[in-house]
């Protein structure tokens, strides 16, 4: 199979212009939809998949997708794909590989102890898409009563001070105010982030369907001037 030619017939001119506007200094788009991405990962992760990851062709914001989606699909043991995540994750330049990479490794509600350790040392990276990627597996995997108490003081002292690493923080601790209620108000009460970041989170905790008028309007005066 020609992956760069499959990807180009795939592509929708109208979903292109969609992407670009989504997704800031990313030229290189065809315009590919992700249920497509994943469809054709599935197919790769069944042949020479090792061949694709190492050989492929990466000019193409899809063909960069396409790798951290086949990573996601093969059956490997727990190190081995470990692996193959790390060696993907500098590859990350953008919030929407990122975000779709990560919703990707499954594998990790089976693994969450050893993968949150693996994780660990990704927060503390001066890279932003690489402290991206760690906050992004955070919410996606380990909301969890478990690591509630772990969660919030690393989401605290992450010093990347990107806008995406940002946005990614408020995310985290809008969805765990979704899932721990209590718990993620005592911290919003006591917190030393940033007031952007605050901010942001507070926002996405009011844009939430799950919450009262009465609730949203407690959060709405929480918020800093």
């Amino acid at each position: 199979m020609n992956i760069r030619s499959k990807l180009i017939e795939l592509a929708e001119t109208n979903y292109q212009r969609f992407q670009k506007s989504l997704i800031p200094n990313q030229e290189n788009i065809l315009g590919v939809r992700l249920p497509i991405l994943r469809k054709l990962a599935k197919e790769i992760s069944k042949g020479d998949w090792e061949n694709f990851l190492r050989n492929g062709e990466e000019e193409y914001f899809e063909e960069i997708m396409l790798k951290g989606m086949v990573i996601g699909e093969v059956k490997l043991p727990l190190e081995e794909r470990l692996s193959w995540v790390e060696w993907f994750v500098p590859k990350i330049d953008n919030w929407s590989v990122c975000d779709s990479f990560c919703t990707g490794l499954k594998f990790t509600k089976n693994h969450r102890k050893e993968v949150w350790k693996w994780l660990l040392p990704y927060f503390q990276s001066s890279r932003e898409f690489e402290v991206r990627f760690a906050v992004v597996m955070l919410l996606c995997y380990f909301i969890e009563e478990e690591y509630l108490k772990e969660i919030f003081p690393i989401l605290e002292k992450i010093k990347q001070d990107g806008y995406y690493v940002k946005m990614a923080v408020s995310w985290a601790i809008s969805k765990a105010y979704i899932q721990f209620p209590a718990e993620t108000t005592e911290f919003l009460h006591t917190n030393s982030l940033d007031d952007f970041t605050y901010n942001k989170a507070l926002q996405k905790i009011i844009e939430s369907r799950c919450l009262s008028k009465e609730k949203k309007e407690a959060i709405r005066k929480m918020k800093r001037n």
